[in-house]
């Protein structure tokens, strides 16, 4: 997996998830992110958070930093 600019950084995650309404569940965040044309890649990033709540952007990047 790549990390940095491009490929599947944090911020590219948080890109893919511009106009999620927190607080959000994970369904919330994946359908968010195919409206957005998240790549496969990040779709699997967000499939793969054990969490299923996230109260904001802080919680999907501590959900991201403990899956990568």
């Amino acid at each position: 997996m790549t990390r940095g600019v491009g490929g599947e950084s944090p911020s590219n995650v948080q890109q893919f998830l511009k106009g999620v309404s927190y607080p959000a569940d994970k369904a919330q965040l994946l359908d968010q992110a195919r409206r957005n044309g998240a790549p496969e890649e990040i779709q699997q990033i967000i499939e793969a958070f054990d969490e299923d709540e996230f109260g904001g952007p802080q919680d999907v990047m501590k959900a991201y930093g403990r899956t990568h």
